[in-house]
């Protein structure tokens, strides 16, 4: 009950910005369930969130095929690259400064509406479109490794380097985080990492989660959706800082 109960909440939570993995790697590290198979579970157990939030945003992703398109080898190469790191390598490094790339995402992302402004007239379609795909390669491979924040730094990227509304960048965030969050669980199926019964109910409880949160964030201003991704990132750092 309790793995469900976690998974509706970080399903509602990467409904609205990301940061359920907070939520699911503990509980599990509280289970006595060791980290990296916690870190490995949570990371599978998360993808039904996603899944559930698509179905919200089918309009935007309608005009975005190709977009996603182009984002998959990157996408799918750089989580590969970071589970490969994750299964052989120690994570204390690493992992000492994933709070700051989710601070910078995070205010990058605050600051995208002045900054795309003012990049709009420095910056040209290619230099930006070679941004959006080395930066979504970038945070494949740390999505591979350990994938908490993902979906804030992915909101951040396509902020600062797409020209769309936020209705858009929150559905590439859903089908991209799919792709990679997809790709990390069957590699870690096929190590065999996991523990099946903790993944089964967070993959219930992220799928209503999931929805949820979508349905929640379609109802509320752009200013005020604005303002949880980043109050989310915020409190991702601290939780990351203070764990």
């Amino acid at each position: 009950m309790a793995y469900l109960i976690a998974g509706v909440a970080a399903g509602i939570s990467n409904g609205i910005a990301g940061g359920g993995t907070f939520i699911t790697f503990p509980t599990l590290l509280a289970a006595g369930i060791p980290a990296l198979q916690a870190n490995v579970t949570s990371s599978v157990g998360v993808v039904a969130s996603y899944t559930g939030g698509l179905g919200g945003f089918r309009r935007q992703l309608a005009t975005q095929g190709r977009a996603i398109a182009e984002l998959i080898p990157g996408s799918i190469l750089g989580v590969a690259l970071g589970t490969e790191i994750l299964l052989h390598s120690s994570s204390a490094a690493f992992r000492s400064i994933v709070p700051w790339l989710i601070l910078v995402g995070t205010l990058l992302f605050a600051a995208a509406p002045w900054l795309t402004s003012r990049l709009a007239h420095r910056t040209t379609h290619g230099q930006r479109k070679a941004a959006l795909q080395l930066g979504n390669f970038a945070i494949a491979v740390y999505g591979g490794y350990f994938g908490a924040g993902v979906g804030i730094l992915l909101l951040a990227l396509f902020a600062l380097t797409l020209d769309a509304d936020m209705a858009t960048y929150q559905g590439l965030r859903s089908a991209i985080s799919i792709i990679m969050n997809g790709t990390a669980a069957i590699i870690f199926s096929l190590r065999g990492h996991l523990v099946g019964s903790a993944v089964g109910c967070l993959l219930i409880g992220t799928l209503i989660g999931g929805i949820l949160g979508t349905l929640l964030i379609q109802r509320l201003s752009v200013k005020v959706v604005r303002g949880l991704i980043v109050a989310t990132g915020l409190a991702t750092v601290v939780r990351l800082v203070t764990a």
